[in-house]
């Protein structure tokens, strides 16, 4: 059965493939052909270029993203403003915005009246108030106190809590996932959900198409609807030369009676649990939440479910008390968030900067992509100046050699201003998480790279003075003791070398 999976979800990569090649050969074979009939069109086309340039530089967007096209606009000046139409707009497609903003502004209010009141997080919460206010002003996702948090510093780890969790569900199960891949670890998942929806509960589940496409056959989804899971496949894969399929759902979300919630970098594929090994021994990480923090998480899920299923009216239902009337415990404060594409903001990029900016001691990092911009580079390398201790841990063994060497070639600048890099080399790093000072820390999906600050659905957990930053760090300092420290002889690549990893930089925002 698995073998047929793979052949059907391969052809369909092949055929979507196939297709896209297939208009941008059309395409551009059109386009040479009408510059090559009248002067007046190349004309034209050139001062259309020129016009997508001067546009582009007025644009309040991300500078490294505007000179990347610029400098593509100046070298084919004849189709360079054309392809900045079809394809510069980082924005999802109208249809999705619609919806998604629409489901946003309904749920808003019931949001904003859970978590910890304004006043009392300025004060009460002193130094981290800045930055629970601003996720707040932006996303409207409140900050929580009495929410229990489990960190795990492995795939295993996180996923015998999860299927602990799953069978003992007793109302509804909320599924949210980048990556599906039939295997040992999906069969386990869907064995439980396939009881639970037989016995009366409320299964759903999303999963990204493009995600997928290697993983399940089209059409899959359909397949769990006739076992009694209801389930969306999130911006179905349409193979058209467009940047509309740019914009994917990279959240991990798994949310059981709306008192418990799993987020981090962990999918539901194989490798994820190291039962097959591809690059190694695969590293992740992850957070448990229970309590009143995973309302939030509940909020995403129905915000995205609802825009395209338009199922539920009455959210209340779903909040953390209704099937745990007991008390939560908890230390500290938790802020789960999404970032998407929608807000035009780049909430996890700023958090990020946000605790870099503040840091007194120490930040470590966990990225499995270290393809950063100017403000983050910026931020990275004043705190290690001012005497911070900042260290990143990366893969060692790569899972996409070109973004690996993309990778390395920002390493100098961070080596030179002191900031100190480790490579994971028993295998492949896939966690997503900084932690500092003992007092901040963020896990969730949201990689160091421009399709997870600035393209992609993501959320992440803000954690202050919580349990589990105490695992965090330790389990950091072990991994950097097993990993192999990175100097600036390591990233000599000579001339040629160095020209074509300037290259990749310029045109990475753009991938």
């Amino acid at each position: 059965m698995k073998m047929q999976y793979k052949r059907l979800a391969y052809n369909r990569i092949v055929m979507t493939v196939i297709l896209i090649l297939v208009q941008i050969v059309w395409f551009l074979f059109v386009m040479l052909r009408l510059t090559r009939y009248a002067n007046w069109i190349s004309t034209a086309f050139t001062i259309l270029s020129v016009v997508m340039a001067l546009y582009i530089i007025g644009k309040d967007d991300n500078s490294a993203y505007k000179v990347g096209w610029i400098v593509l606009i100046l070298a084919f000046p004849l189709l360079g403003g054309l392809l900045y139409l079809f394809l510069g707009d980082k924005k999802p497609s109208r249809r999705m915005r619609r919806k998604l903003q629409a489901k946003h502004a309904q749920y808003r209010e019931q949001l904003l009246e859970e978590g910890i009141p304004p006043k009392q997080v300025e004060e009460n919460l002193s130094r981290a108030s800045g930055t629970f206010r601003y996720v707040r002003n932006v996303s409207d996702f409140p900050a929580y106190e009495n929410t229990q948090v489990t960190y795990y510093p492995t795939g295993e780890a996180m996923f015998a809590d999860m299927l602990e969790e799953l069978r003992g569900a007793e109302h509804y199960i909320f599924v949210e996932y980048f990556i599906v891949e039939e295997g040992e670890m999906w069969e386990q998942v869907l064995h439980i959900l396939e009881e639970k929806a037989a016995a009366g509960l409320d299964v759903r589940m999303i999963y990204d198409d493009f995600g997928c496409l290697a993983r399940l056959p089209g059409g899959y989804h359909a397949q769990l609807e006739r076992r009694g899971i209801k389930c969306i496949a999130f911006n179905p894969v349409i193979p058209l030369f467009s940047m509309v399929m740019n914009h994917r759902d990279h959240r991990k979300i798994l949310d059981i009676d709306g008192h418990t919630a799993f987020t981090g970098g962990v999918n539901l594929a194989d490798e994820y649990i190291n039962i097959n090994s591809r690059f190694g021994y695969w590293k992740d990480t992850g957070v448990r939440l229970k309590g009143e923090g995973v309302w939030s998480f509940t909020e995403m899920f129905l915000e995205m479910w609802d825009a395209f299923r338009k199922e539920d009216t009455d959210l209340s239902r779903f909040k953390p008390h209704v099937w745990h009337p007991e008390p939560f415990e908890g230390k500290g404060v938790v802020c789960p968030y999404t970032d998407s594409p929608l807000d035009r903001e780049a909430l996890a990029a700023n958090v990020y900067v946000d605790i870099l900016n503040q840091a007194k001691r120490y930040v470590y990092i966990y990225t499995p992509y270290l393809i950063i911009d100017d403000v983050i580079r910026n931020a990275l390398c004043q705190a290690a100046r001012r005497g911070v201790d900042v260290r990143i841990v990366t893969p060692g063994t790569p899972d996409k050699p070109m973004i690996f060497r993309l990778t390395r070639s920002n390493y100098p600048p961070l080596l030179r201003a002191g900031i100190r890099i480790y490579e994971y080399t028993p295998g492949f790093l896939h966690g997503k998480s900084y932690v500092c000072d003992d007092e901040f820390g963020v896990v969730g999906s949201v990689n160091m790279d421009f399709r997870s600050l600035y393209l992609h659905f993501e959320c992440a957990t803000l954690l202050y003075r919580t349990e589990g930053l105490a695992e965090l760090k330790e389990d950091n300092l072990k991994t950097m003791e097993c990993s192999r420290e990175i100097t600036l002889k390591d990233c000599k690549q000579g001339l040629l070398g160095a020209l074509f990893d300037d290259v990749l930089r310029l045109f990475a925002p753009l991938c």
